[in-house]
């Protein structure tokens, strides 16, 4: 994918997925060990979820083949967000802020699989 048109398709697929449409294929494994990763320290399920000081505004996360949704609590602490930034780095996927619409790209790759965040 071209670096420059990156972050439009980035939008685009956030565009399809509030209107309900995903990619039928195989979950993408990097997708997937953020998801693990991510939600070992921060339970999106369970008593954890809701537990006062959980960073989620809204859980179970959203998760689909090619993507992960995340609203995050007003309060959240600064530590998730640098998880979620880590996280994204090291696995090489785009973060969308759903509050603005900036796209953060794979560290040297264009690649759109990627993970959504927000504040409400």
């Amino acid at each position: 994918m071209d670096p420059a048109t990156a972050p439009d398709e980035v939008r685009a697929a956030n565009a399809r997925c509030a209107e309900g449409v995903h990619p039928q294929r195989p979950a993408d494994p990097r997708v997937v060990a953020f998801y693990d990763a991510l939600t070992s320290s921060y339970p999106d399920r369970g008593p954890r979820a809701t537990a006062p000081g959980s960073p989620w505004a809204s859980s179970p996360l959203h998760a689909a083949a090619d993507h992960i949704q995340m609203r995050l609590d007003e309060n959240c602490p600064d530590a998730v967000l640098e998880t979620i930034e880590r996280l994204a780095a090291e696995l090489k996927l785009d973060l969308l802020d759903l509050q603005d619409g900036t796209v953060y790209p794979a560290v040297s790759t264009g690649v759109a699989a990627g993970s959504q965040a927000s504040r409400p």
